[in-house]
C-alpha cells in the first residue's frame, strides 16, 4: 500500500505544479493614461508628509475632533468589520490548501431483550439469547483535494487581493471621514463669522434707525429715511435665523462623526474662533505620487489583480479534478483491544466535466469580462484622483485670490461706510448713500469670511485628493483600532 501511495503522490504532485489563467501584472502609468506632470502650476518639490495633515492648520480644537472622528467614527467601525471579514475569507481559502482531518468515536451496547430455551441431550434445559456485549470503535478520515490546474491557489490569490483590497477600503473610509470632519469644522467657524457679521450690521442698523428716527422728528428729513431704516435693519434681522441653522447643522455634524450626539460638541465650539488658515503652500509632486499614496488607487488596483485571479479559477473548472480520501478504524469490545487489529484505505478520486451547456466556458468569459471591467475601473480612479487633484490646486489658487480682493473691498467699504455715516449725521448726503455703503460693507465682511472658508476647504480637498492622513508606507490591514471599533 505504501508504494502505490508513493505512486499516486509522484502523479499528482507534478500536476498540481500547474496553475491555469493568467498571471498578474501591475499597469505600468502610461497603460493608466498618466502625465509625467500636472498641468496646473507646481513648484516641483516633492510630495508633503501629510500623515497628520489637520495639525498644519495650528488648531488645537481642530485636532482634537479630528482624531476623535478617527477613534469613533461608526462609518470606520463598518470599515473595520469589512476588514475582518475579507481576513476570515482569506483563512478559510488558505484552508483548502490543507488536507481536512476528522476524527470519530463510537460506542455500542447491545442487549437481549427476550431468549428462548434449547433442550440439552439427557434432557437438560438451557435458555439462550440473555446476555449483551460492547463495542468500541474510532476513526480518522482525511480529505484532501488536489487543485490539479491551481484552482485552490488562484483562489488564494484572488481572495489576498480582496483582503488587501479591503485594507485600503479601510484606510479610504478613514480619510474621508477626517477630510468630512474638517470641513464641517471650518463650515462652522464660517457660520460664527457671518453671524458676527449680521450682528454688528444690526447694531449699526439700530443707531441708523434712531438717528433717522430723530431727524425726522426734527422735521429734517421725511420719513422715508425712517422706514428705509426699519427695512435694512429687519432684513439683515432676517438673516440671522438662518446662519443659526447652518450653524447648528454643522455642529451637529461634527457631534455624529465622532460617534457622539448631534449635540455633544456645542460647548466646545461655542467660543468664537477664526477659520483656521493652514499652510501657504502645499507640495503637490507629481502624479505618481498619487498612484502611490491614494488608497483608493491601491483599492482598485488590488480589485483587479483579485479578478484576474479568478479567472484562473474559472479556467480550472474546465479540466479534471482530484480528491484523495483515506481512513482509517478500528474497534474492539475492550478498551485495551482497540488498536489490535487497524483496518485502513485510501481513494483517489478523478472527476471531469463533459457536458454542461456551456455553463463552465460561459463562466470563463464573464471573468475575463469582470477582469476588463476591474481595469477600467482602475484607469478611472487613476483619472479622477489626478482630477480631484488639479481641481483643490485650483480652488486653492482661486479662494487665496478671492480673500485678497476681499480683503481690498472690506478696506474701502468699511472707510466708505464711516464717511456716509458721518456725513449723514451732519445732514451732507442722504440715507440712501448710508445705506447703500453698509449693506457694501456687510457683503465684504461676508465675502472675505466666504473666501476664507473656501480657502481652508480647498486646502482640505487638497490634502484629500493627494492621499493625506494615512501612513502609505504600513500595512493597512494591520488595525490600529481601539477596542470600541471591534464589538
Amino acid at each position: 500500500m505504501r508504494h502505490r501511495l508513493s505512486l499516486l503522490l509522484a502523479v499528482t504532485v507534478p500536476l498540481a505544479a500547474c496553475t491555469v489563467g493568467p498571471n498578474y501584472h501591475p499597469a505600468t502609468p502610461a497603460t493608466l493614461g498618466m502625465p509625467d506632470l500636472y498641468s496646473v502650476p507646481s513648484d516641483g518639490r516633492p510630495a508633503a508628509d501629510l500623515t497628520a495633515w489637520w495639525t498644519k492648520f495650528n488648531d488645537p480644537l481642530l485636532a482634537s475632533i479630528v482624531e476623535r472622528a478617527r477613534t469613533n467614527n461608526l462609518d470606520i467601525a463598518q470599515a473595520v468589520a469589512r476588514l475582518r471579514q475579507a481576513r476570515e475569507s482569506l483563512v478559510q481559502s488558505r484552508a483548502q490548501l490543507l488536507p481536512t482531518l476528522s476524527g470519530s468515536a463510537g460506542y455500542t451496547r447491545s442487549q437481549s431483550i427476550a431468549g428462548g430455551t434449547t433442550t440439552l441431550p439427557g434432557g437438560a434445559t438451557v435458555i439462550t439469547g440473555r446476555g449483551s456485549g460492547d463495542t468500541l470503535s474510532l476513526g480518522l478520515d482525511v480529505q484532501y483535494q488536489v487543485g490539479l490546474f491551481g484552482e485552490i491557489r488562484r483562489t488564494v490569490e484572488a481572495s489576498r487581493a480582496q483582503f488587501q483590497a479591503s485594507g485600503y477600503d479601510f484606510a479610504t473610509v478613514v480619510l474621508s471621514t477626517q477630510a468630512e470632519t474638517a470641513r464641517n469644522y471650518m463650515l462652522a467657524r464660517l457660520y460664527q463669522a457671518q453671524l458676527a457679521n449680521a450682528r454688528d450690521s444690526l447694531r449699526l442698523q439700530d443707531d441708523n434707525l434712531q438717528i433717522a428716527g430723530f431727524r425726522v422728528q426734527a422735521g429734517l428729513v421725511s420719513s422715508l429715511d425712517a422706514e428705509q431704516a426699519r427695512s435694512q435693519r429687519a432684513s439683515t434681522a432676517a438673516t440671522i435665523p438662518t446662519i443659526e441653522q447652518n450653524y447648528n447643522a454643522a455642529v451637529s455634524r461634527l457631534g455624529v462623526l465622532t460617534g457622539q450626539a448631534p449635540g455633544a460638541l456645542k460647548a466646545e465650539l461655542a467660543a468664537v474662533r477664526p477659520i483656521p488658515t493652514g499652510a501657504a503652500s502645499v507640495a503637490i509632486g507629481i502624479p505618481i505620487d498619487t498612484l502611490r499614496q491614494r488608497p483608493d488607487v491601491r483599492s482598485a488596483e488590488r480589485s483587479l489583480a483579485a479578478a484576474t485571479a479568478q479567472i484562473g479559477v474559472s479556467k480550472a473548472a474546465l479540466y479534471p479534478a482530484l480528491a484523495i480520501s483515506g481512513s482509517v478504524s478500528t474497534d474492539a469490545s475492550h478498551i485495551g483491544d482497540l488498536f489490535q487489529s487497524v483496518a485502513g484505505q485510501v481513494f483517489a478520486g478523478l472527476t471531469q466535466a463533459i457536458f454542461n451547456g456551456g455553463r463552465l466556458r460561459s463562466q470563463v468569459r464573464a471573468s475575463e469580462a469582470a477582469a476588463e471591467g476591474s481595469f477600467a475601473a482602475y484607469k478611472s480612479t487613476v483619472l479622477t484622483g489626478l482630477e480631484d487633484v488639479e481641481n483643490a490646486v485650483v480652488a486653492l489658487d482661486s479662494a487665496k485670490r478671492r480673500a485678497a480682493e476681499f480683503a481690498i473691498a472690506l478696506d474701502a467699504a468699511n472707510n466708505s461706510a464711516l464717511l456716509a455715516r458721518t456725513q449723514y449725521r451732519a445732514g451732507l448726503t442722504d440715507f440712501t448713500t448710508l445705506n447703500t455703503s453698509e449693506a457694501s460693507l456687510l457683503t465684504a465682511r461676508n465675502g472675505l469670511s466666504q473666501a476664507q472658508s473656501d480657502q481652508a476647504t480647498a486646502l482640505v480637498q487638497l490634502y484629500l485628493a493627494l492621499g493625506g492622513g494615512w501612513d502609505s508606507a504600513a500595512d493597512p490591514t494591520v488595525l490600529p483600532i481601539s477596542p470600541a471599533q471591534v464589538r
